[in-house]
């Protein structure tokens, strides 16, 4: 049991992490093209991009969990994955929408002044139009983690990343297209992606019907409340870093908003390895907790807590010894004012990590029980409410500091509740035992 949890971890954490890459590899490359306002621009747009792949990550999640307790049943479940694309690019065309019409209004909501809202335009406009591809894909692997193929899932999430590496250099540099070329090779990279998941899919070894049926809202609405730890898991890096460049605005200006730009996409490595290991979990508590191996769950729940707090204490340690080498990568203009901000910022906020990847685990859990009292409540409290709150009053007793502090406050208020919120159940979560009720 332990080795086959390894290997969907594993496999998971290096898909997630090929996924993060895509928002690295742009972060390199425009650093180098366009410097600070580059890296200001980008981060202005992780909350659109964090809220499409939000919407993804619930639905692929919440149906892909559902298809995998249905599966160990023995019901039906022939029309399930292509609910999911159906309501996957349903609920995206809002999106192209606004990125035809309208995607440096967008910017300008976020903060962005007339000139970085220009230059991110053409950006933010490719990235709003390849909504459908980003939300279908999470749903691709998902699916595929689910039908006991995560080497598709982890191998085509490496390939696109791949991909996107390739063509930010060649599109931006060589073919001269700047902040236009960056978004095509970040829109190609779903794609690239999905058509490794379709090998498992047109494999002798899929378990996946392709059945076409009438969508169901009250699927979609159950569905997406299971779901619901993965779409406020990522909205959640698109309201902290909405939340935290407004704030830093007021205090110190655009260059602390690209500082921070460099340390939002340096942790989002580390948030996409605690996702990975939670969801390389999901698809094993689904089929254990479906088959009703109780103590088994358990143990999986253990083997999944321990595994996130040895990694967040290692996240910790580099953020303190590596400060330096790690900003300095994204600052190829060797900006003083950049460092300043970002080196003693980056050892500050990733101290959350200490308690945010046990939260991630713990919410990952019911999701993957669909029980989800817990998963919408902790997910709110970590996601949207206790960051909202904290970031704006700590900024204002303690200026910077309380900006880069308030993440780890958000992330310990959320471990206290849920730890309180789950003893009315059981003995404790430490205890991983009595989970399943």
């Amino acid at each position: 049991m332990y080795k086959n949890a390894a290997r969907y971890v594993s496999l998971s954490v290096a898909g997630m992490i090929g996924v993060s890459v895509y928002i690295l590899a742009d972060t390199f490359f425009i650093s180098l093209g366009f410097g600070a306002d580059g890296l200001a621009v980008l981060n202005m747009t992780l909350p659109i991009y964090g809220l499409i792949y939000a919407i993804g990550a619930m639905l692929g999640l919440g149906f892909a969990v559902d298809y995998s307790i249905r599966k160990a049943q023995k019901l039906k479940t022939d029309t399930i994955f292509m609910e999911a694309i159906f309501w996957s690019i349903l609920i995206s065309i809002p999106f192209v929408l606004i990125g035809i019409f309208s995607p440096d209004g967008i910017l300008r909501l976020l903060g962005a002044d007339a000139e970085l809202a220009q230059m991110g335009k053409e950006y933010t406009r490719l990235i709003l139009c390849g909504s459908p591809l980003f939300m279908c894909n999470y749903s691709f692997m998902s699916f595929c983690r689910n039908d006991n193929a995560p080497s598709y899932a982890m191998i085509g999430s490496i390939a696109g990343s791949m991909y996107n590496i390739v063509f930010d250099y060649v599109f931006m540099f060589v073919a001269g297209l700047g902040f236009t070329g960056a978004a095509l090779a970040t829109v190609g990279c779903p794609v690239v992606t999905m058509l490794f998941c379709t090998a498992h899919f047109r494999s002798g070894k899929n378990g996946v019907p392709f059945r076409i049926g009438k969508p169901s809202l009250r699927h979609l609405l159950r569905c997406s409340s299971v779901g619901m730890s993965g779409f406020i898991g990522d909205f959640a890096n698109g309201v902290t870093t909405a939340v935290f460049n407004f704030v830093m605005l007021g205090l110190a200006g655009n260059v602390a908003v690209a500082a921070y730009g460099v340390i939002a996409n340096i942790a989002l490595v580390c948030i996409s390895v605690n996702n990975g290991i939670a969801q390389g979990m999901q698809p094993l508590i689904s089929k254990t907790f479906g088959k009703g191996e109780k103590e088994n769950v358990a143990k999986l729940l253990k083997f999944g807590m321990i595994v996130m707090a040895a990694t967040s204490v290692a996240f910790v340690l580099v953020s303190f010894v590596f400060a330096k080498p790690l900003i300095s990568i994204f600052n190829s203009e060797g900006n003083a004012e950049l460092l300043a901000y970002a080196i003693p910022g980056i050892r500050k906020y990733f101290i959350g990590f200490l308690f945010a990847g046990i939260n991630v685990m713990i919410i990952a859990y019911y999701s993957a029980i669909a029980e989800p009292k817990i998963v919408v409540i902790g997910s709110l409290l970590r996601g949207l409410i206790l960051i909202v709150g904290f970031t704006p009053i700590l900024a204002a007793l303690l200026g910077m500091g309380g900006v880069w502090y308030s993440f780890a406050a958000a992330e310990i208020v959320t471990f206290v509740i849920i730890l309180l919120l789950r003893r009315k159940k059981t003995r404790g979560i430490g205890e991983a035992v009595d989970v399943v009720e």
